[in-house]
């Protein structure tokens, strides 16, 4: 009895100095000697070369980085993340692109920028719907057609313009043009072109150039607030398709209108829904932020509930079922 148990504290005694042994020389391997044993899998989900791989995919589609970027569309979720589904139809585009050139158009019974007899501008106004005032022969510049389009003002019981409407230099304004913020692309050179979002006129005349009216504005000097009590009841929660304007430090600009009216394209989710006042700033930092566009600067709303339009590249993404006072038109020379 006493010599198996001897023999057995002895193989155990070697056994565990065999295994410290074995453990203390494959330290000293280098990382392709050692065995490979479970660890390995852990190790290739960190290997560094698969995050790089993820960031430089990202930064070549990043429009802000390229000196040369026009005019992108594309959809989103409510914290401004690219999804085919997306709620939030954007264009994104840069007033500075030599590709590009603007225009405004407002629902007329007659030619845009038309005088009388007496050489006085003609003001005829007649009520519009999106696709009517996009597709009229007044949208045409230089015989163009639009290649983006976005619908802007309220229009009045009389079928005019509420705000601060200007196209190409010729005013088409309503009573509100000095009380309400309106958006607008300068004149001049591409390259000097500058994206504005203000109350009443701009300072300088060639600011005043191609603008157009809106109301609620909900981003100033960078900073952000809710609107919602400012909206009212009914805009901020029930009139809830939406349309709105921003502009980044880069001087970028970013157009949406968030469609609440669900359909087969669309997918209800809980980052895939109607906009609230409080949820601007989260799509639109987000669109910024994942397209290199810098920090939003600016934003209004545009005319919304029963009046939103969006139109990119030949299609009408989102409809409106109301008459609207003016949109703003984007054109590739």
């Amino acid at each position: 009895m006493f010599n198996k148990n001897f023999i057995g504290l002895i193989l155990i005694a070697a056994g565990v100095f065999f295994f410290r042994s074995y453990n203390q020389s494959n330290d000293n391997l280098p990382l392709a000697q050692k065995p490979l044993i479970i660890t390995q899998a852990k190790e290739n989900t960190s290997r560094k070369d698969i995050p790089q791989k993820i960031v430089k995919e990202s930064s070549v589609n990043c429009p802000g980085k390229d000196r040369n970027f026009s005019i992108e569309f594309f959809k989103t979720n409510n914290l401004g993340k690219k999804f085919d589904r997306g709620i939030n139809h954007v264009i994104i585009f840069n007033p500075k692109s030599e590709e590009l050139d603007f225009k405004v158009n407002v629902g007329l019974d007659h030619k845009i920028y038309a005088k009388n007899d007496s050489g006085k501008l003609r003001k005829e106004y007649v009520p519009k719907l999106f696709r009517e005032i996009i597709g009229d022969e007044n949208a045409l510049l230089n015989g163009k057609k639009p290649i983006a389009a976005i619908n802007a003002d309220y229009i009045d019981v009389d079928d005019k313009p509420q705000g601060l409407n200007i196209s190409r230099g010729i005013s088409y304004s309503g009573d509100f043009r000095n009380s309400r913020s309106s958006f607008g692309v300068s004149g001049g050179k591409p390259l000097s072109r500058q994206a504005t979002i203000a109350k009443g006129r701009r300072n300088r005349d060639i600011l005043n150039y191609n603008i157009v009216g809106g109301n609620g504005r909900f981003y100033r000097n960078g900073e952000f607030k809710d609107i919602c009590e400012a909206l009212g009841e009914f805009a901020c929660k029930k009139a809830i398709n939406r349309s709105m304007a921003a502009t980044t430090s880069k001087g970028y600009v970013i157009l949406l209108v968030n469609d609440s009216r669900a359909n087969s394209d669309i997918e209800i989710t809980e980052l895939n829904r109607e906009l609230l006042p409080d949820m601007f700033d989260d799509v639109l930092e987000g669109i910024a932020r994942n397209n290199c566009l810098g920090k939003v600067q600016e934003g209004i709303l545009f005319d919304g509930g029963e009046s939103p339009g969006l139109f990119y590249d030949g299609k009408t993404y989102v409809e409106n079922f109301g008459a609207i006072g003016s949109v703003f038109l984007i054109y590739k020379k």
